[in-house]
């Protein structure tokens, strides 16, 4: 882990700390320990730091370099990146750095400033793990548990490449020993190298640039800087990842600061933007017509949407995500606490209810994510698929709705898995009208009637396994 020491003393530990959740985190996932080599715990009083770092680097598999303004600043930060960089290129794989976002700098958000920093160039065309709002969170809090889980499985991932990279460059190396035992020595004599092999190019100006070659820091910062050859086809350059514009919904908050009103914030957002949610009842139903993020910043319970006469949500866009919100329809008739209209719609870990229709309606080709969700109390419906809709069903706590748990009709076709589906006043699951779909390892007990419904000629669609009945 890269970082700098000063940022760790200012936060009274929290990156040493930070170190230890994901190390955990990992060691949960795998089975295995996973040590991670950060200098303030393994370095001894009085040692030279540097040395040690140079030890241990080259054996030292990933780099989670601690972003900051200071790790910009920092000559030794630098050089460890730099390094990483260089192993990189050598082995010819680009998932090595996995950076951690934890303080916004300005190097990475402001373009001019960024142009002029090749590092912070390589930074920001990564993706990295944003703890710029985790890290004022406890690391006991469901939020970062989930956050380091995420992190875990990304190191995971990357450990496995290494592992098959690893046994492949072996076999290949294997070969290779082979072909040339058995190889006439004639044969193995070739043309040399020329001796002065240039790492640099010259540039229009006269001056010279970061090239290819073994002496570059990485072809990460080789694309940014280096031209194609004459005969090659142009290529795209990078595209420099930018932060997502953010709006402030807070009711207690005077207008010039933020908006009062989800439906504010939504007017003013362009597509990609991050709505932050603040706690406070808001009375409105509102309507996602553009790519956004919306998400509830506190305790779920206390930021909560609430609409009588109209859906509390209503979702028109290609893609979007709400979080952590209590979404509620308080009226009688055909409206819903959510109504997935088109396209596909993440909602993660939000609290539903309503007293109208459905708690959750997908339907006309919609393909939303649900997980996660406490989707409950409704007077009619907890989740209706219709009209094609399809959508990811996974991990949610669906229970007393006043019919059923889960409506399958015309057409729709969802994958259910790994949900609580109890206490409905009819079936747990019902399938009719050419509705399908996949089912498993969901928990159906506790439902007045059962827990499946599935209309004859349906069968054939249904595909179920690992349920608990």
């Amino acid at each position: 882990m890269s970082y700098v020491n000063l940022d760790d003393q200012h936060e009274n530990g929290l990156i040493t700390q930070f170190r230890e959740h994901l190390s955990r985190a990992v060691r949960m996932q795998t089975g295995e320990a996973f040590e991670i080599f950060q200098d303030r715990k393994d370095i001894a009083w009085g040692q030279q730091w540097q040395e040690r770092i140079n030890g241990s680097l080259d054996a030292t598999t990933f780099l989670l370099p601690i972003i900051t303004p200071a790790f910009f600043r920092s000559d030794a930060c630098r050089e460890e990146l730099e390094r990483f960089l260089r192993r990189e290129e050598e082995l010819q794989r680009g998932d090595l750095i996995l950076p951690v976002y934890y303080v916004s700098c300005p190097v990475l958000s402001d373009k001019a400033k960024r142009e002029r920093d090749k590092l912070a160039q390589v930074i920001a065309a990564r993706q990295y793990a944003d703890w710029r709002e985790l890290r004022f969170e406890e690391f006991a809090s469901s939020q970062c548990r989930k956050a380091f889980a995420k992190l875990a499985e990304q190191l995971m991932e990357a450990l496995e490449r290494s592992e098959a990279e690893s046994a492949r460059a072996e076999s290949m190396r294997k070969a290779d020993a082979a072909k040339a035992a058995t190889q006439p020595e004639s044969s193995k004599k070739g043309s040399k190298e020329p001796a002065n092999s240039s790492n640099t190019f010259q540039s229009s100006d006269g001056g010279q640039s970061i090239g290819q070659g073994k002496g570059a820091i990485g072809t990460q910062i080789n694309n940014y800087y280096a031209p194609p050859p004459q005969d090659a086809k142009s290529k795209p350059a990078p595209v420099i990842k930018t932060e997502p514009p953010v709006l402030i919904v807070d009711e207690d908050s005077p207008s010039y600061l933020c908006h009062s009103t989800i439906t504010g914030a939504l007017k003013a957002a362009e597509p990609g933007t991050r709505i932050i949610v603040k706690p406070g009842l808001y009375e409105e139903g509102i309507v996602i017509d553009k790519p956004v993020e919306i998400v509830g910043d506190g305790d779920r319970n206390k930021i909560v949407i609430q609409a009588n006469g109209e859906d509390a949500v209503l979702f028109r866009a290609n893609n979007g995500k709400v979080s952590n919100l209590t979404i509620k329809q308080t009226g009688k008739g055909n409206q819903c606490a959510v109504n997935i209209s088109c396209g596909r719609l993440d909602i993660e870990d939000c609290d539903i209810s309503s007293q109208g229709y459905a708690c959750v309606l997908i339907h006309s080709g919609a393909n939303p994510c649900l997980r996660r969700n406490r989707i409950h109390n409704g007077n009619g419906i907890g989740v209706i698929v219709t009209l094609k809709g399809k959508g990811i069903i996974e991990h949610n706590e669906i229970f007393a709705n006043t019919q059923v748990g889960v409506r399958i009709r015309e057409g729709g076709s969802p994958t259910l898995r790994h949900n609580r589906i109890t206490q409905h006043g009819k079936v747990g699951i019902d399938v009719s009208q050419a509705g399908g779909g996949i089912f498993a390892d969901n928990d159906l007990r506790g439902n007045a009637k059962g827990a499946w419904h599935i209309e004859t000629g349906c069968e054939a669609r249904v595909q179920r396994r690992g349920n608990i009945e």
